[in-house]
């Protein structure tokens, strides 16, 4: 069914954190914005990265200096605006004379130090490794620096969010299958996922956010000499059980010029990542391979005491990144930065390529300003100083201490997994809540009707995975038949 009478200013194909970034900074400046999504928001290479916000330090070593310091300028940026689910985090490099000199690792963390202003985190620091602590012996020396811990999905739902307080439509299982040009602006069909039903929409723009399904959309007239130089990486991740005590993550150096983090992770594991590999075919299908998780476990095992085999992966994903260029190039060495091609010949499309998650905010301001010709009348940038939903609370400890004061009823591990997670809507999601019976019944590891009632409600949550993995990350606990159980319940709705 074609909706001739309403012709909306931008069609936004892609769910993920440069899509839900531009239709939110559209939208924010009163732009007519709809948002569609395959599938899940956050379902692609947005919920697959190293959960960082972060300049990139190993980018200097290949003289991205622009994007470095674009980067750990919005660091400072998504830390205030984003409290709840984006904290500090320390990182420890370990010294390791044979692949980098001192003198270059010095140098870079000063440069690093001095591109990010430190505004709000701590300087670099050199330091010797304790003797008691969960590095082998042999490494001793090493340095210190900051950045930032990100729950990447809750991050692209909330900005989501951000873009339906400002009036955009987001839909989700919403596939494009065909768009047009019809008397001059796009005719898309969208076809919904989950019931096979079909609806037409018009849109003066269009823009392709679709991450690594970019080349399915190579719309407009000079798309294809692009389309040819998109490099699909493939990077991957293990989840292992806790292996050392601390809140500081490591920064390892390898052999062969990557590094690997080492991340605390969800109280009682640690992520391990990434590999990064050249990838052919759907990304969707993309998965790690046995040869990549004997990689990671080699390097722990060369740096920490506490060894691990592959047996010890609880857990494990991998996400496909789109970049462009880099051609005879190893896949580590790509850049990272995003490119914005505009084609208006005929009906106006916008093309995003690459991109990293802590640049989503200017990548989306960068797209607005591409814009701004076709859209004279839109208001001015908004979104550095606009808080997340949920964002605005003093602090964390505060926050925690007045939902203490209030419902002091509640489990300590679940006001701290809320807080973490929703900030200030937590005060909506107890509405009318006064004691634990109030909320329901309980799925599996605190996971109460409630809580999800309200991810339904309001953050298109459908399926199991959505709430497991992307809504939160209980999935690491879940047996399979509490995972049935929430099926179950799901499909009451």
């Amino acid at each position: 069914m074609s909706q001739k009478s309403t012709i909306h200013d931008l069609l936004v194909i892609g769910g993920g954190i440069n899509g839900a970034g531009i239709a939110a900074d559209a939208a924010g400046r009163g732009l007519d914005v709809v948002l569609c999504e395959m599938n899940d928001l956050a379902s692609g290479t947005s919920s697959a990265s190293t959960k960082l916000i972060h300049g990139g330090l190993r980018y200097l070593e290949q003289y991205e200096f622009r994007l470095v310091r674009e980067a750990l300028a919005e660091r400072e940026v998504l830390l205030r605006n984003a409290p709840h689910i984006i904290t500090p985090m320390r990182f420890q490099l370990p010294h390791r004379p044979h692949l980098r000199p001192r003198w270059m690792i010095r140098a870079g963390l000063y440069l690093y130090d001095f591109l990010s202003q430190r505004v709000t985190l701590p300087a670099s620091r050199s330091l010797r490794f304790s003797a008691e602590g969960p590095l082998v012996p042999e490494l001793r020396d090493g340095f210190e620096y900051s950045d930032a811990w990100v729950d990447d999905a809750r991050l692209v739902v909330l900005v989501a969010m951000q873009a339906r307080e400002h009036g955009a439509q987001i839909r989700v299982h919403s596939r494009c299958v065909a768009a047009t040009i019809d008397e001059g602006v796009w005719l898309v069909t969208l076809q919904d996922e989950r019931d096979g039903s079909r609806q037409q929409v018009r849109a003066r723009v269009l823009i392709n956010a679709a991450g690594p399904w970019v080349g399915q959309f190579a719309i407009g007239n000079h798309q294809e000499d692009k389309q040819q130089k998109v490099r699909l990486v493939k990077g991957c991740h293990i989840v292992v059980p806790r292996l050392y005590e601390g809140a500081e993550a490591f920064l390892l150096q390898n052999g062969d010029g990557r590094v690997v983090f080492v991340i605390p992770y969800q109280n009682n594991f640690t992520l391990i990542g990434t590999t990064e590999e050249d990838f052919i075919g759907d990304p969707s299908t993309a998965q790690i391979s046995p040869w990549e998780i004997d990689y990671l476990v080699g390097i722990v095992n060369e740096c920490f005491r506490n060894r691990i085999s592959p047996a010890d992966v609880v857990h494990h994903f991998a996400g496909v990144r789109p970049l462009l260029g880099g051609e005879g190039e190893s896949a580590s060495k790509v850049s990272r930065d995003y490119t914005l091609d505009l084609d208006i010949s005929k009906a106006p499309v916008l093309t995003v390529y690459g991109g990293k998650i802590t640049t989503y905010r200017r990548l989306a301001e960068t797209a607005m300003e591409r814009l701004h010709e076709l859209f004279p009348q839109m208001g001015k940038k908004w979104t550095a100083d606009a808080r997340l939903p949920g964002g605005d609370f003093p602090s964390q400890a505060e926050l925690i201490r007045d939902l203490q004061n209030r419902h002091r009823w509640l489990p300590e591990s679940l006001l701290t997994r809320w807080a973490g997670s929703y900030g200030s809507l937590v005060y909506r999601l107890l509405t009318g809540v006064g004691c634990l019976s109030d909320l329901g019944e309980d799925l599996g590891h605190g996971l109460y009707a409630r809580e999800v009632d309200y991810l339904v409600r309001e953050e298109w949550a459908v399926e199991v995975d959505d709430i497991l993995w992307r809504r939160s990350k209980l999935g690491l606990y879940f047996s399979a038949g509490q995972r049935r159980r929430l099926a179950e319940y799901l499909a009451s709705y």
